[in-house]
């Protein structure tokens, strides 16, 4: 019986999934580069959320901020595994990185996360926290692709705050479509099985799944984003979401929205946790990181040379 039609089923099968610890090739770790992290608490409708903020090292005036959201299929809760790619664009494009911990299915479904994943980009923009918000950046991978673009979303329907770029890497966008019908003939896929445990848990019915925040590549849905955040779309050609995130940067091109869209040969979902080829890896993050400089560029607004503290209690400062 397929996981889709049998939520119990899905939902102890994520809650499974849920006791495994997804590490990161040694070679991909970028642990030579030091991060000064803190770890902050970000209020949002459904509940107070943690996140760890990656400082750059030159903090003479306020940088700019790029809000980052891991994959784990809306299921898998290990923000650590974005520790790479902090590190790297904390000191390669000077941005202060947020590494959001949002809540996950089965206890928060569909819309929970999205919702919390544009709260934190509000709050983000606001005031207070020691970075610029208004030289706002969004990001994420696989399922923190779809949580990315969600958030830009709201905030073209919300009327802001203003989203400098979206960062969307080998992003879920369309979860609407069954697994069956994207593979592509002759093609060597490799993917996250998101039929069969990770859709099921979190968007458990037909409407859920073809709703906008959700499968914003499906459909029509794609249609009428005049005006969205300007966006970096990273595709993999061995990737079931390949030719969905090739259709959404077709649809932001058309609405003069699309950056670039970088597809990568050859690589596979999740590439950068697990392939031996790191040149591969960080020459994607050089290009994010390029792309995040290069939209936050510019005099901060109300620039100084002391950091402020923030509300009491709201952090805690760490080396790594």
């Amino acid at each position: 019986m397929s996981t889709r039609g049998n939520p119990l089923i899905a939902d102890a099968l994520a809650r499974l999934l849920q006791l495994r610890t997804p590490r990161v090739a040694p070679q991909l770790s970028f642990a030579e580069l030091p991060a000064r992290t803190e770890t902050v608490t970000i209020p949002t409708r459904h509940g107070d959320v943690r996140a760890v903020v990656y400082w750059p090292a030159d903090r003479g005036e306020l940088p700019p901020v790029y809000v980052n959201f891991h994959g784990g299929g809306f299921v898998i809760r290990h923000p650590e595994q974005d520790d790479p790619l902090c590190r790297y664009l904390a000191a390669s494009a000077g941005v202060a990185v947020v590494n959001v911990d949002y809540d996950v299915a089965p206890r928060h479904r569909f819309p929970d996360p999205v919702e919390e994943a544009y709260d934190a980009v509000c709050w983000a923009a606001g005031p207070g926290h020691g970075w610029d918000g208004s030289r706002l950046c969004v990001g994420g991978q696989s399922a923190g692709g779809s949580l990315a673009a969600g958030a830009a979303r709201l905030a073209l329907e919300e009327g802001g705050p203003e989203i400098a770029l979206q960062v969307l890497h080998y992003p879920l966008l369309d979860i609407a479509t069954p697994q069956r019908d994207k593979r592509a003939d002759g093609l060597p896929v490799f993917s996250i099985p998101v039929e069969k445990v990770y859709d099921a848990v979190y968007l458990p019915s037909l409407p859920a799944r073809q709703d906008r925040l959700a499968s914003p590549a499906w459909g029509a849905n794609a249609d009428g984003l005049a005006g969205i955040a300007p966006a970096l779309l990273i595709t993999c050609e061995c990737d079931l979401l390949h030719d969905e995130g090739a259709a959404f940067a077709a649809k932001l091109a058309a609405v003069g929205a699309l950056r670039e869209h970088r597809d990568l040969a050859g690589a596979g979902h999740g590439y950068n946790l697990y392939v031996k080829d790191r040149a591969l890896v960080e020459g994607t993050y050089a290009l994010i990181a390029r792309h995040a400089a290069a939209a936050t560029a510019g005099a901060a607004a109300g620039a100084t040379a002391v950091r402020a503290a923030g509300p009491a209690g709201r952090g805690q400062l760490a080396s790594a």
